[in-house]
């Protein structure tokens, strides 16, 4: 099962979330709609939301509620206003295969439009009756949890000295945090029982950081087809879990002379290619892949709490799908 499968599986509940983001950003400024729908019509794979509403049924029942569409709705705006932010601190110019809007508006825009997104994620988190100080709690620890991720990435990135336990709690800041928000408040949305919060939360982290080694990976890949440019991480000093791998297959020296080129990245780009041949010579590649069905898997252990459904079948493909995506 695609996420194309999850979407139409989803249908009016999904087409709810949409409607309300839509409805969410609604402005009277014209280059600010403008701007808004030229985001959401390359809205990506909308991950964050599909598990809000697949958690939020498969621990109700199958239902969801008014609250599990608004949290739906600020997962996706959330995720949303941080790449905004993002593409301005890379300096990226290109996302999703379209320009971004840092590089058609300038980066105070993209940063103003960023936070615009982030007020409306918190609005829908706001509305909610019953639930919206626990949740709002949630996203809050969220946002902390991104802001830290990448200040520790860049402390990290002028050192040279990631080690696996940084780059793991650099991605779950980075990366499973949200998923973690998204299935958490689902959760809480439709009155589960602590037993079922915390699977929610253990699946989410697995799935969030088996994400995230996945799109790793595709940083050492030749393939066209993953949709963006090879060897950015490279080139933004980030040592990740490929190369990770392949640096516990070498010795210390060894180590020190590629950790020294990683660090020295920005004065010689042109060792990309050096490093990138180093990562696949010494298995980078083949370790990251292992550690990434190990999170899979995990994901998938997660869900035995809850009984046999159509929406635990939905949430294991969506598990496996992360491993075999191929952008």
């Amino acid at each position: 099962m695609d996420i194309k499968q999850l979407r139409e599986y989803l249908g009016e509940d999904l087409v709810k979330v949409e409607k309300l983001i839509r409805e969410s950003l609604r402005s009277d400024i014209d280059l600010l709609n403008y701007t808004n729908d030229s985001i959401l019509s390359h809205s990506g794979k909308q991950l964050r939301p599909i598990l809000t509403l697949l958690m939020g049924r498969i621990c109700s029942g199958g239902h969801v509620t008014v609250d599990t569409i608004g949290f739906a709705a600020a997962t996706e705006l959330l995720h949303n206003a941080t790449l905004l932010h993002d593409d301005v601190a890379d300096k990226s110019t290109v996302r999703r295969g379209r320009p971004t809007v840092m590089s058609i508006l300038g980066g105070p825009a993209s940063v103003l439009i960023g936070d615009f997104w982030l007020v409306k994620a918190m609005d829908n988190v706001l509305s909610s009756k019953l639930h919206s100080t626990d949740v709002i709690k949630i996203f809050a620890r969220t946002l902390s949890d991104l802001a830290e991720g990448e200040m520790l990435q860049l402390q990290k990135a002028e050192r040279g000295d990631t080690d696996e336990n940084d780059y793991i709690r650099i991605i779950y800041n980075k990366t499973a945090s949200l998923f973690v928000t998204a299935a958490e408040s689902a959760a809480i949305s439709v009155g589960a029982s602590a037993e079922q919060q915390n699977a929610a939360k253990a699946f989410a982290t697995a799935l969030g950081i088996a994400f995230q080694i996945k799109d790793d990976i595709f940083d050492y890949s030749d393939s066209e087809e993953i949709g963006k440019p090879v060897g950015i991480d490279l080139l933004e000093q980030k040592i990740t879990l490929p190369l990770l791998g392949a640096l516990g297959n070498v010795d210390k020296d060894k180590q020190a002379e590629i950790r020294k080129m990683v660090s020295g990245m920005a004065e010689h780009p042109e060792n990309v290619s050096i490093v990138r041949d180093f990562v696949k010579a010494n298995g980078g590649v083949e370790y990251a892949e292992k550690k990434l069905d190990e999170y899979i898997s995990k994901a998938i252990i997660a869900l035995r709490v809850f009984p046999d459904s159509p929406d635990k079948e939905c949430l294991k493909a969506m598990a496996q799908y992360v491993g075999i995506r191929q952008k």
